[in-house]
């Protein structure tokens, strides 16, 4: 095998492949490597780790074709050093691989590529949405940190996708916070749901392109094809709780403030929280306003109250900050809504005329 590609490129590209790669693995030397393959389909990049994969296209000329597989730390090591403009020239004999790059030449030992496992494809065709990769990437990135760092319990460590009536609806929880985001489809004709695991769904925002990206699945996994590749990765085989059970369907209380109110007094706030990381809050209708309270034995206490428009009855109730300010990093907008059903329910925020975002979290003890 030898071609010759445009050094940004390749770098770029090797970069998003090594995401993939099996960081640690001793017992199959091909999956901590980058499958490089030319043919008649042009080049390709692909990588799996067995959880997801990655298929990539690279453009270049193909002088001889062929398959090779590098190590992914040496191939990412030696793209992070090419710098400037103009082509790199891979050339494959043997068990050695040669980067040529100006006057510096790099001789890497391969790895068997019979060893390189094949990334599975959705095998049904009609389970398929077209959705904007910028808004995919923005919504995995948002709600995955929702989601139970824990594998005790898979399905709290993924994200939950329901497609129904035209809407991709995406959740995520740790048992303590939920978050639910609704993004319209152009194609409303695709129905079904699956579980992603929420640190693979964050591995592939970072690597899907901002341009229409086709999602397939079935049973097992599912794809993300779009015109420079197709990302892959295998879903959570659990069943997800029914969390409409746990949403109120009547509140006592509400307020609505204005988003870089609430974002500055809660930052405040929480450097006075205790070691439980604890803020209370309280709604205030006769004097319409909204407050923070935090109090640490060691540093001392804070007391932050917001103008807002409140309507309902008098409540206080304590919250970790953390899951708090979770919020603002899902809606963009410029005043929130808070609405609770009493004490020892759950908190709900919602951006004010942003439909798409419903954000539930539950309280600590007074």
């Amino acid at each position: 095998m030898h071609i010759k590609i445009e050094k940004k490129e390749f770098s770029e590209t090797v970069h998003i492949a090594a995401r993939f790669a099996e960081r640690k693995s001793a017992t199959l030397a091909a999956l901590s490597s980058i499958l490089i393959i030319t043919g008649d389909d042009g080049i390709k990049l692909r990588a799996t780790n067995l959880e997801t994969g990655i298929d990539l296209k690279l453009s270049g000329e193909v002088v001889s074709e062929g398959v090779v597989a590098i190590p992914a730390v040496i191939l990412q090591q030696i793209a992070s050093s090419l710098t400037g403009e103009g082509k790199i020239s891979l050339e494959h004999t043997g068990d050695i691989v040669t980067i040529t790059s100006g006057t510096g030449k790099s001789s890497i030992k391969t790895v068997p590529y019979a060893d390189f496992p094949s990334i599975p494809f959705p095998e049904n065709p009609k389970n398929r949405i077209i959705v904007p990769g910028v808004l995919l990437k923005n919504l995995f990135t948002a709600i995955a940190s929702c989601a139970s760092n824990s594998t005790v319990r898979p399905e709290l460590a993924s994200i939950y996708l329901a497609i129904e009536g035209g809407v991709l609806t995406a959740v995520a929880t740790d048992s303590f916070r939920l978050a639910e985001k609704k993004v319209p489809l152009s194609n409303s004709g695709t129905q079904g749901k699956f579980l992603i695991p929420a640190k693979n769904a964050l591995e592939i925002a970072q690597a899907l392109s901002d341009d229409e990206i086709i999602v397939s699945f079935d049973e097992h996994q599912c794809a993300f094809v779009s015109e420079k590749g197709m990302l892959v990765s295998r879903l959570t085989n659990a069943v997800y709780p029914d969390y409409r059970q746990i949403i109120p369907k009547e509140s006592i209380v509400e307020a609505v403030v204005l988003r870089k109110d609430f974002e500055s007094a809660l930052k405040r706030s929480t450097i006075f929280s205790d070691t439980f990381q604890k803020i209370r809050i309280s709604f205030d209708p006769k004097k319409n306003n909204f407050a923070f309270f935090a109090k640490n034995a060691d540093i001392g206490e804070s007391n932050e109250t917001l103008p807002a428009r409140v309507s309902g009855s008098a409540l206080e109730l304590s919250f970790n900050h953390r899951y708090l300010s979770a919020v603002l990093g899902l809606t963009q907008a410029e005043s929130i809504s808070l609405t609770a059903a009493g004490i020892g329910r759950p908190l709900i925020i919602r951006g004010m005329n942003d439909t798409s975002l419903l954000y539930l979290v539950s309280p600590m003890n007074q």
